[in-house]
């Protein structure tokens, strides 16, 4: 796992020990942010379930002004403290040790212009995780897109008030939903 592009190419990420993690493949990441293009420049990200940190480590190197990286596994937070070390990016970044529910329940203290969920598989967690962020949607800047990285076959249409469904693309098993704020 590297970094694909920008002021931190080709640096080796860390995964997170054991098998807790399900870390974005490098063509599932740079396809993502092949779509995001230049629109990543000065954004602010929230990475929910965020692993390794690869995908804001990403954002980052491309020209993200911030992000705001909650895992709530020890192991995870400080592979992405790691990550962001060895990548330079450990300025632009705070890494929080913190249930995702938890926090995106809680009263938002900023907006981001992209919030990145990739929970574990299989649990539904994702769409609880959506339908919490679309009743919470200060979270979200007024132009910002919630990503979703799920397995195809959890895949369900949610009812939501305050965000829709923009885009999607499947890359073999895995799923990214676009969900732009209206």
């Amino acid at each position: 796992m590297y970094v694909t592009t920008g002021s931190a190419k080709g640096r080796k990420l860390k995964s997170v020990p054991g098998d807790t993690t399900r870390p974005v493949t490098d063509m599932v990441k740079q396809a993502v942010f092949n779509i995001l293009m230049d629109d990543v420049i000065g954004t602010r990200w929230l990475d929910l379930f965020a692993g390794t940190g690869a995908v804001s480590i990403e954002a980052l190197s491309r020209g993200a002004h911030e992000a705001v990286l909650i895992d709530g596994a020890p192991a995870a937070i400080t592979t992405i403290k790691d990550n962001l070390r060895t990548t330079g990016l450990d300025g632009k970044a705070k890494a929080i040790r913190f249930d995702a529910f938890k926090y995106i329940a809680a009263r938002p203290n900023q907006a981001f212009d992209y919030v990145y969920v990739a929970p574990p598989q299989y649990q539904g967690l994702w769409s609880r995780m959506l339908l919490l962020i679309d009743d919470n949607i200060g979270w979200l800047s007024e132009k910002g897109t919630t990503i979703v990285q799920i397995d195809p076959k959890e895949y369900v249409p949610l009812e939501l008030q305050h965000l829709a469904l923009g885009d999607e693309r499947r890359y073999s098993n895995t799923l990214i939903l676009f969900y732009d704020r209206i």
